[in-house]
């Protein structure tokens, strides 16, 4: 009896050693942002562009970091970029090991044509050994991205991502967790100067530590009631240029866009 007890007890210990606390991941994606080490970037084309097996629209690129839809103008048009959708339950691809794999949906201005800097915010949803967790976050490029405190995140949510541009160098990143009723905002200042031609809706493969992260099986990401506001009103994705993500010569991704909805499906392995 002593014996079964004792390795019960060993056992018990294994486990709780083997698989962090909800607190001690917090913590270690709390200390990845802290050391700069997670950051989003412009649009990376890739260099095959194989434009050509694209069937869902006229107007297509292909890049090795983002997939969506991203309305582009000649000057300075942009204010605001908002999406609603649903948070994912991301898994590791099909020939992705048990290691980290991760992907970010985020609204942005600016980082297509324009790459000076990029005000956006969004969700991150990561699968590690089994694990998922989620981060909501803000950034203005060349920034690192920052995590926002005071809202949770669960898979199903509705959440919708804004950004507003107050200035060239201003603005505001909010989101809002409609399944919560918890709301988030940050406001930026004295930032580089961004163009404001470019309004997006992205699932991205970020960076950390220089290089792109393990690309998660994130499912489909529905950006609904998608819209920018410019001095003339408001304007939806339909027409918007779209961008699927290729890496190693294979599609990761199939995208559209349709009235004020971007459609953004994993297809990769």
């Amino acid at each position: 009896m002593f014996s079964a007890t004792l390795l019960c007890q060993v056992l018990l210990a294994t486990a709780a050693f083997a698989f962090p606390s909800s607190k001690e991941r917090l913590a270690e994606r709390v200390a990845r942002r802290a050391a700069g080490v997670h950051q989003s970037r412009p649009m990376i084309p890739s260099v095959s562009a194989d434009v050509e097996s694209l069937t869902n629209v006229t107007h297509a690129e292909t890049s090795t970091n983002w997939a969506g839809a991203v309305l582009i103008a000649n000057t300075a048009t942009y204010k605001t970029v908002t999406g609603t959708f649903t948070i994912p339950t991301p898994k590791a691809p099909s020939s992705g090991g048990s290691g980290e794999h991760s992907a970010s949906a985020w609204v942005g201005i600016d980082g297509d044509t324009c790459g000076n800097a990029i005000l956006q915010t969004g969700i991150d949803f990561t699968i590690s050994g089994g694990r998922v967790s989620y981060d909501a976050w803000y950034e203005w490029f060349p920034d690192f991205a920052f995590d926002f405190s005071g809202i949770s995140l669960s898979a199903g949510n509705s959440v919708t991502v804004s950004v507003t541009a107050t200035s060239k160098t201003g603005g505001t990143a909010t989101i809002v967790n409609h399944s919560t009723g918890q709301t988030v905002s940050h406001t930026f200042s004295g930032q580089p100067s961004l163009c404001q031609e470019n309004a997006e809706w992205i699932v991205e493969d970020f960076e950390e530590g220089n290089s792109l992260v393990p690309l998660a099986n994130f499912g489909t990401v529905v950006f609904t009631s998608a819209s920018a506001t410019t001095n003339s009103g408001t304007v939806t994705p339909a027409g918007a240029t779209i961008i699927n993500m290729e890496q190693s010569n294979r599609l990761l991704t199939s995208v559209s866009s349709s009235g004020s909805s971007v459609t953004v499906q994993y297809t990769g392995p």
